[in-house]
């Protein structure tokens, strides 16, 4: 029998439609990031399931990212919301240098333009929050401790900001190049970290787009005469 036929052959299991259907009711419901799901009972009879299956669909949903289960609280959406830790594959790439300078590329392509949509559609309260996590990255970093994942939230946050909806998506691929450059680099650019994300805040704040895309723009410039420094 051909790959072709064993596909249209296939009928899922009740926990891969439980699945689905938890899928569908979170879309309904309009939940994200955080926010938490019916209790097992109330789902088992919503579902018409029992609680067996709805525990291997939640199973399946949470090695997805899209649930997570946290033990005595209960069943909440993931915070990475369906995305995949390393979608790409960026772990098993060796030539680390290369990738670093790479992703630096890529978000200069990417990000200043972003930046200018955040400073046109930021509400007040979406910039309130962009300061308090400008200051969280600044206080890591004053503090010497490893920053990369409230910086990586800081740029993530810039393109909720946005109002694009392709970003969220894409994320990983920032998260992961934070998380390299800061490896690579180490103390470098803690000074200039602080006084890029305070200058990104501000533009953005003054609802000033090509402000705010030089900002991004010089900012990454900056990261990039950091790695060229580290390798050279």
């Amino acid at each position: 029998m051909s790959d072709i036929d064993d596909t249209e052959n296939y009928k899922k299991s009740l926990s891969e439609l439980t699945s689905d259907q938890i899928i569908d009711l979170i879309v309904q419901k309009s939940l994200t990031k955080g926010d938490k799901l019916d209790n097992e009972k109330t789902l088992c009879e919503k579902l018409n399931v029992g609680r067996s299956t709805l525990r291997e669909a939640v199973r399946m949903l949470a090695s997805r990212n899209i649930l997570e289960v946290r033990h005595g609280s209960g069943i909440y959406v993931s915070e990475k919301l369906g995305i995949p830790d390393d979608p790409l594959g960026f772990t098993f790439v060796q030539d680390k240098k290369k990738l670093v300078s790479d992703l630096l590329a890529f978000r200069r392509m990417i990000e200043p333009p972003v930046c200018a949509l955040a400073a046109i559609n930021a509400s007040k309260e979406q910039i309130e929050k962009l300061e308090t996590k400008a200051n969280e990255v600044e206080a890591l970093i004053l503090a010497e401790k490893n920053h990369h994942k409230a910086d990586a939230s800081f740029h993530s946050l810039i393109g909720e900001l946005s109002g694009n909806t392709v970003m969220p998506k894409i994320q990983p691929i920032i998260f992961k190049a934070i998380e390299l450059f800061v490896d690579v680099t180490g103390s470098m650019l803690r000074k200039e970290t602080i006084k890029d994300h305070r200058n990104l805040v501000d533009a953005i704040r003054m609802h000033d787009p090509v402000r705010a895309s030089d900002a991004m723009f010089l900012h990454l410039i900056h990261n990039m005469e950091a790695i060229d420094s580290h390798f050279h």
